[in-house]
């Protein structure tokens, strides 16, 4: 579903990616690592469309149906900082996104947005008022509210209780099943290998490691990774 080939970004003399090459296929799940530096939110804000890359090229094949629409239109991202308007309520965060994106929701499908996302009866107080763990909630029926083919999910997991784990766990296993493309930035190795396909490891702005979970124990791969960052 996405082909990136020679993908590379430059801040003045610094490389943040250089020739970075990476395919996903349609439905999977795959866990990017990498340490503080390396690229990993580089590189998903180049492929939501909110960073431009200094050179290389990113094919996106959208499933049929969604031909017609624009890329961007088929991604959604989901940042580690929510950004929600925290003076507005959960029900006027969504509404304002759905009329940016000009999508026609009630705010009857809103509010059913804000239930199925556990916010039921919260849905008109102020997002100040939420925990960490109900404004991600909030973020993520946000980043979302399309309905997108391709999820971009940057540490996602960072800051959540148990609750809001296991909520976000649910939710990303709901949307493998429900055939999603996914690429999300984690640093947590067992919860990486317990969710996706494959294990990414990105370190200097390339591709260092790249598995199938099926073929590398979570313990193999620690290995891995461990030597790979002592090499460095």
């Amino acid at each position: 579903m996405i082909e990136v080939t020679g993908l590379a970004k430059y801040f003045g003399r610094f490389s943040a990616l250089r020739d970075l090459n990476l395919a996903l296929e349609e439905g999977e799940t795959v866990a990017l690592f990498g340490r503080n530096g390396a690229g990993k939110t580089t590189f998903l804000r180049i492929l939501a469309g909110l960073s431009r890359a200094s050179s290389g090229t990113i094919r996106v094949d959208l499933p049929i149906g969604d031909q017609q629409q624009m890329v961007r239109g088929a991604m959604g991202y989901l940042s580690h900082n929510t950004s929600l308007y925290v003076d507005l309520t959960a029900l006027e965060n969504l509404r304002f996104t759905a009329r940016l994106m000009g999508l026609r929701l009630s705010d009857d499908d809103l509010k059913t947005r804000i239930g199925r996302d556990g916010l039921a009866g919260r849905e008109r107080d102020p997002v100040r008022n939420y925990s960490r763990g109900m404004q991600q909630r909030l973020a993520i029926a946000r980043a979302f509210l399309h309905d997108p083919a391709i999820l971009l999910l940057d540490e996602p997991f960072t800051g959540l209780d148990q609750a809001g784990t296991d909520f976000l766990k649910s939710y990303l296993i709901d949307a493998h099943a429900r055939g999603k493309t996914c690429l999300m930035a984690i640093h947590d190795a067992p919860l990486g290998h317990e969710l996706a396909d494959r294990l990414v490891v990105i370190e200097k702005g390339i591709v260092a490691i790249d598995a199938a979970k099926h073929s590398v124990s979570l313990q193999e791969f620690q290995a891995r990774y461990k030597a790979l960052v002592e090499e460095q």
